[in-house]
């Protein structure tokens, strides 16, 4: 299985039916049944219907004890290590599609209680059966690392299928000194539901529970908040919309902000009970050695980041110049500085332009991006209860899936691509590699998306016809910049922050966060925006941070894919073939080597410091394009 979030700023466009004004309520969502079932991926293809999804969890109930055959019995020969391996594999693979079916159904229309309570029965029986293998990696450290070596190098003619698992061995004999005996790994593993809660509370409180007052739009209709409307109104030309949507946004989080403190404060908690548990010391040390990422790519992603600041800050200057305001706050950050060249564009067309933006990855490429957006792949349209925002999940044997909440912007036509870019890597990933290896890092994951995005916006400053477009298109990738690269940062360094001081011994709390968030707000955008109090709470609404260490992964993946995309642009078949492989090739490879191969060497500050380079030609660019003036369709303040 792989899920991959969309990227950290995938705004929603808000749409209002023709020909209503004045004070009146704008149609609430459709519900999914009056979508055209085109536009809404087939999890039939994954299960059916729910009754056979009920077979393969009650075949699989009883299996959950089978390991206990290979207990003490993995050194008794290569033979039997290879069915043991094969077993656990089997289980893998049905619990993956079993909470598959069930977590994208939930997604459909989060209210539905019958999929979430599928969803934690999934889990639990993931959490049995885990609890029951337990025993493995401890009993296999085990042995003689003679032993292992040889069957992994040689293995006999009656575990001839051994030498597919040789990475996935080497890789645990690597991380030894972190696995535990067999009692204390079962136990870690039964605690699984437990240390769950965090975030199962979260995501309950956040796209279920949470609901937000009505707001005006920009024609004074009154219209009700949802997250997935919270950005386009933030881009609005009017700033008293952009300013009652903020505001009104941050009070609804702001009454639950002791009950969110607590939540993201055990998670941290949970995350330095493991980290001491499996001897690390600290919890980033934990989180980057799954990936065997050294830990200074961590740290000097946010040195090189803050070197890099006064880049900004002139950008920002800019920004407070064309909106024609004394002072920026908070929720002028995201309005277009020049004004969207098209109002609506239609999914179709969306289709059609990312297409053209992949023309350089190849006719297979493309080939398979055409038969995935043909039907059956892709969830388009918003509806009453779906969850916000986008994602890819790719079901191994099945195909990839796509949630999208497709409004129309070129924002969301952006938001395929990089959707299209996860999928891909999925369906490439699972047509090369056996199920050991069709899974992949998500420091691998957001290069395969943003590098769609960056060939996409490559092909479009090409056919820019006119200085509006070419200007509304650069600032649309400042805006990458920013919000991928340079928020994602703030965040790592926000996540590292407040582990560390738990790591200290420190409790957190709402206020406390919110202190450290403020901090560092400060220091990321200077004097030149006003920082609402507000905006201190912008932690209670961030899922990633439920995933330590997660979120910097954007950042090294967009400075990644500018360099990948650019070589492909200019390296023809060569680059272009070093890529598809990095592709294809899953997790058999670390994913700093897997990168290295494909022209990127992620260890070193390079590859960052490139992509900032970028960021302040663009700069340049636009401030040329704009002039001392507000060009015509630029985001001149109205009301």
């Amino acid at each position: 299985m792989r899920m991959s979030e969309s990227g950290p700023r995938r705004a929603e466009r808000l749409e209002l039916p023709d020909g209503e004004g004045g004070g009146a309520r704008a149609d609430a969502l459709p519900a999914r049944s009056d979508l055209d079932p085109r536009d809404q991926w087939r999890l039939e293809d994954i299960y059916p219907a729910d009754d056979v999804w009920e077979r393969d969890f009650g075949a699989l109930q009883p299996q959950t004890a089978a390991a206990a055959a290979y207990r003490g019995q993995l050194g008794s020969s290569a033979a039997v290590l290879l069915e043991a391996l094969r077993l656990r594999e089997r289980q893998s693979q049905v619990l993956e599609r079993l909470f598959a079916y069930a977590h994208m159904r939930s997604d459909e229309d989060t209210r539905r209680s019958t999929y979430q309570a599928m969803q934690g029965r999934i889990a639990s029986l993931a959490t049995q059966i885990e609890g029951n293998w337990a025993y493995f990696e401890p009993e296999l450290l085990a042995l003689p690392e003679a032993t292992l070596r040889g069957w992994i190098e040689h293995p006999p003619t009656d575990a001839s299928g051994l030498e597919i698992y040789r990475h996935r061995l080497e890789d645990l004999l690597r991380t030894k000194p972190h696995v535990l005996s067999a009692p204390e790994e079962e136990l870690l593993a039964r605690a699984g539901d437990v240390a769950r809660a965090p975030d199962v509370v979260f995501g309950m409180l956040n796209e279920a529970d949470l609901r937000f007052p009505e707001v005006h739009d920009e024609q004074g209709r009154r219209i009700e908040l949802t997250k997935g409307r919270y950005i386009r109104l933030l881009e609005s030309r009017k700033r008293a919309v952009r300013e009652e949507a903020f505001r009104t946004l941050y009070a609804a989080y702001g009454r639950q902000r002791n009950t969110l403190g607590a939540l993201l404060g055990s998670a941290v908690q949970r995350d330095w009970f493991y980290a001491q548990a499996r001897r690390y010391g600290s919890c980033l040390e934990m989180a980057l050695d799954g990936d065997n990422i050294p830990v200074s790519v961590y740290t000097s992603l946010i040195g090189a980041v803050r070197a890099r600041l006064p880049e900004l800050h002139r950008y920002l200057r800019l920004r407070r110049h064309v909106l024609g305001v004394e002072r920026l706050h908070m929720y002028d950050l995201y309005v277009p500085l020049v004004e969207e060249p098209r109002a609506d564009i239609p999914y179709p067309e969306a289709v059609d332009l990312v297409a053209a933006g992949i023309v350089p990855l190849g006719e297979d490429y493309v080939a398979r991006y055409r038969r995935g957006t043909a039907g059956g792949w892709v969830d388009v349209f918003e509806n009453q209860g779906k969850r916000g925002g986008a994602y890819s999940y790719g079901v191994y044997g099945v195909h990839p899936f796509v949630l999208m909440n497709y409004q129309g912007s070129f924002d969301h036509v952006f938001t395929l691509a990089h959707e299209f870019g996860h999928a891909l890597h999925s369906d490439l990933t699972q047509s090369a590699q056996p199920y050991t290896y069709a899974n992949y890092s998500i420091f691998a994951a957001e290069v395969a998306s943003t590098v769609n995005e960056a060939l996409l916006m490559g092909d479009l400053l090409r056919r820019a016809t006119d200085t509006r477009e070419r200007a509304y298109l650069i600032n649309h990738h400042l805006e990458g910049f920013r919000t991928t690269l340079i928020r994602q940062v703030m965040f790592a360094e926000f996540e590292l922050r407040i582990h560390e001081q738990v790591e200290r011994g420190e409790s957190l709390t709402a206020d406390g966060l919110s202190e450290v968030y403020r901090a560092l707000n400060a220091d990321y955008y200077g004097a030149e925006v006003e920082l609402d109090p507000e905006i201190d709470l912008e932690w209670a609404r961030i899922p990633h941070f439920y995933r330590a260490f997660y979120v910097y992964k954007y950042a090294t993946g967009f400075s990644a894919a500018q360099a990948l995309a650019e070589a492909v642009r200019r390296g023809g078949a060569v680059a272009r073939d070093r890529y598809l492989e990095f592709l294809r090739s899953g997790s058999h490879g670390y994913p700093v080597d897997l990168l290295r191969r494909a022209g990127v060497d992620m260890v070193t500050p390079a590859p960052v410091a490139a992509a900032l380079d970028v960021f302040a030609r663009l700069v340049g660019e636009l401030e040329g394009l704009i002039g001392s003036g507000a060009a015509p369709g630029s985001a001149a303040q109205k009301g």
